[in-house]
Parts: C-alpha cells; sequence; structure tokens
C-alpha cells in the first residue's frame, strides 16, 4: 500500500519494454539506501517488486500486463519518473490509500496558471471517469491529488509550487500519457452494490432499501 506521497525522483538507467515484459532499471540514490530485494516500490504510480541492486541502481521485472495497463512502455533512457516505497505500518498517511495497480491512462490536454498553482486537465476513458467526483482523490503518475473539477470526459486538478518540484507533474507537456488509479474506495462500493446471484437459492439480491428492510436496518 502507498500513500501518493513522492519520495524521490528518479531517472532511468535503462528500459528494455518494448513490445513485451521486460526489466526497467531506475537510479534512485536515496531509496536504494533503504531498499531490500523483494521490496514494493512505486514507479509512476506503477507497484513493482525490487529484483536487483546495484550501487545507486534498482531493477525491476515488468510484466505484458502492466505494460498493457500503464505508460511504462514509454519510458527511455533519461527519463525522471516518481518514487514511493511501499508504507510502514508505523508511517504517516499523508495522501490516500493508493495500492499501486493502475486502472488506465490519461492525456494531457491542457494546462494554465491561477495564481501560484498550475491547473492541469486529462482527458480520460469513461471507465476511468465513472468513479471520479469533484474532491474526490486520483493518483496521477503516483501523486496523490484532488479532483478540482469534471467535464463530460475529462477531469482537472490543482497543484501547488512544491508539488511541482517534488514530482515529474510539472516536465509534462500536452500530449502527455499518464497513469491514472482511481479511488479504492469508489471500486469496492461499486462491487458491493452489484446484483448477486446466489448458487442456492439462484435468487439475485442487491444492496438496496428492501433489502435493508428485511434484514431490519430500516
Amino acid at each position: 500500500m502507498f500513500t501518493g506521497i513522492i519520495e524521490e525522483i528518479g531517472e532511468v538507467i535503462s528500459s528494455n519494454l518494448v513490445g513485451g515484459s521486460g526489466e526497467l532499471r531506475i537510479g534512485a540514490p536515496l531509496i536504494v539506501t533503504e531498499c531490500k530485494l523483494g521490496n514494493s516500490i512505486a514507479v509512476n504510480g506503477v507497484c513493482l517488486t525490487v529484483t536487483k541492486i546495484t550501487g545507486h541502481e534498482i531493477a525491476f521485472d515488468v510484466s505484458v500486463e502492466t505494460l498493457r495497463r500503464s505508460n511504462l512502455e514509454n519510458l527511455k533512457k533519461g527519463d525522471l519518473v516518481n518514487l514511493e516505497q511501499a508504507l510502514a505500518a508505523d508511517g504517516r498517511f499523508g495522501g490516500h490509500m493508493v495500492s499501486g495497480h493502475i486502472d488506465g491512462t490519461g492525456t494531457l490536454n491542457d494546462r494554465r496558471r491561477e495564481g501560484n498553482a498550475t491547473i492541469f486537465t486529462f482527458s480520460v476513458a469513461p471507465a476511468i471517469s465513472r468513479y471520479l467526483i469533484e474532491k474526490g482523490s486520483i493518483a496521477i503518475d503516483g501523486i496523490s491529488l484532488t479532483i478540482s473539477a469534471l467535464t463530460g470526459d475529462s477531469f482537472s486538478v490543482t497543484v501547488i509550487p512544491h508539488s511541482l518540484q517534488q514530482t515529474t507533474l510539472g516536465q509534462r507537456d500536452l500530449g502527455a500519457v499518464v497513469n491514472l488509479e482511481n479511488d479504492l474506495v469508489a471500486k469496492y462500493i461499486e462491487k458491493l452494490l452489484q446484483p448477486k446471484t446466489h448458487s442456492s437459492d439462484s435468487q439475485t439480491s442487491a444492496l438496496n432499501l428492501d433489502l435493508l428492510k428485511k434484514h431490519g436496518f430500516a
């Protein structure tokens, strides 16, 4: 589990990911001092397992499914990535619950200044937008951010200067593809509200007012 608070900006040393699974190596001089083999690290919001540690470099094996869901396949040598280690049991929960399991990608289609902040607007597919609510949370390339506006198939976030300095978001050009992870709680709620067929009696039930009344809750 992660929180979306970026610890370090790492640099891609090598990326052999085009067309299938492969290895990704990243320079991370800060995180590597605490890192061990088998640890989980979010790379641009994607939860990856450390498979090698060499000096200041960390290596990860990346699967086809991960490439299918994320923007990692676009990485090339010299690119910068957001890094966060998994949350320790006694750690501070500064952002929101982030699993590191990417739901899909979005495209940056507008950015503008508003006072001391920058407003970024991303276009997304319906599979992503269905879970978005104004003032709700979303992880963009692993960064915990608050949705400030929703318009059809796009959403906006308002980013303060500190967040731009501590992450790669400020370096994103229009048209850039970013990793998105929806609020985990929203997905669980949707699942619980879906009709469910019981194999014992083949009856369909869903969480609704009639079911609550039946069990004494309303």
